[in-house]
């Protein structure tokens, strides 16, 4: 079985990524937050610094790209290949609704003549492989059917199922049913995404499914950065980990206090790690002082016992 982290927007940037495969190896690939190119036909220079040449990198990692527009896309795809990349991933899951507003992400599934049109296009002139990353449908589940037999057209690298459809968001159960249809029916390498929050989820995931090499994890992996890696996650090792997020995070973003509130977002689920305490998570999401974060944060690493398993509150 294969791991790959999800992409998250304001989380899993290339610090994250870096500093994440340093302090908690065991992810065989990352993906990137999604890139949105556009006619200007220019990275920016944070999309620059989150684009690296990949022979600059530790770690396989896989842009991800959301547009609705076909030369985009292609444009994009050429950019990666000139930096070294092998692959790029296809954005069809962002449920957003100022993404899908604009009929990118989910909002591509509405239609799929459209969504046809596109995938003509990429495929016949991408020069990179491209991967799938797409929830069930925009409105009901029972679209996928129509929307597979659509990707089962084209010679797409690998297929990410998050089985759910965009009105979902990410609160209502998975609808693995529709999973299994795709076990069934898919004529390409899937991977699944949804809801594998510990590693005993991941067991019987991989003995209900011996047959699905890989699985991709998003939220559950923030909360619990090792769960990946021999020894999981332990209190010295998060220290550390967070510790030199917020130095490089200081460093990239020049002030200590856009760099703590960068953290305070992967507080938001590693409390999920810990025995509850009202008290510490209150005074850590009100706080706006560095010195204060410092000292809630230690009191949270080295007083709080340790669940020994992660329970998600999401």
């Amino acid at each position: 079985m294969q791991y790959y982290v999800a992409p998250l927007e304001g989380i899993t940037d290339s610090i994250y990524r870096r500093l994440h495969h340093k302090y908690f190896p065991g992810a065989d690939r990352y993906y990137t937050p999604f890139f949105s190119p556009t006619v200007h036909r220019a990275l920016t220079p944070r999309e620059s610094r989150e684009l690296p040449p990949a022979d600059q990198l530790d770690v396989t990692v896989i842009p991800q790209l959301l547009t609705k527009v076909s030369q985009d896309f292609i444009w994009m795809a050429g950019i990666c290949k000139d930096l070294g990349y092998e692959e790029v991933n296809l954005n069809l899951g962002c449920p957003s609704g100022t993404v899908t507003a604009k009929g990118k992400g989910a909002g591509m599934l509405r239609q799929t003549d459209t969504l046809e049109e596109f995938l003509d296009a990429i495929f016949a002139d991408s020069p990179l492989p491209v991967s799938i990353k797409t929830r069930l449908g925009f409105e009901q589940p029972e679209e996928f059917y129509q929307i597979l037999e659509l990707f089962n057209r084209y010679p797409v690298a690998e297929l990410t199922v998050h089985p759910r459809i965009r009105r979902d968001f990410y609160n209502e159960p998975v609808r693995m049913a529709y999973f299994d249809y795709a076990v069934q029916n898919a004529r390409m390498k899937l991977c699944y995404n949804g809801n594998l929050c510990t590693k005993n989820q991941l067991n019987s995931f991989s003995r209900d499914y011996p047959d699905i090499p890989a699985v991709m994890l998003g939220r559950a992996l923030i909360a619990d950065p090792g769960m990946l890696t021999p020894g999981g996650t332990t209190a010295h090792k998060l220290e550390g980990f967070l510790s030199e997020l917020l130095e490089e995070y200081t460093a990239a973003f020049g002030g200590s206090r856009n760099a703590m509130f960068r953290l305070k977002e992967n507080w938001r689920y590693l409390f999920c790690l810990f025995e509850p305490d009202e008290k510490l998570q209150k005074q850590l999401r009100k706080t706006t002082d560095v010195q204060q974060y410092k000292a809630i944060t230690g009191q949270i690493l080295h007083n709080l016992p340790m669940r020994q398993q992660l329970q998600p509150d999401w």
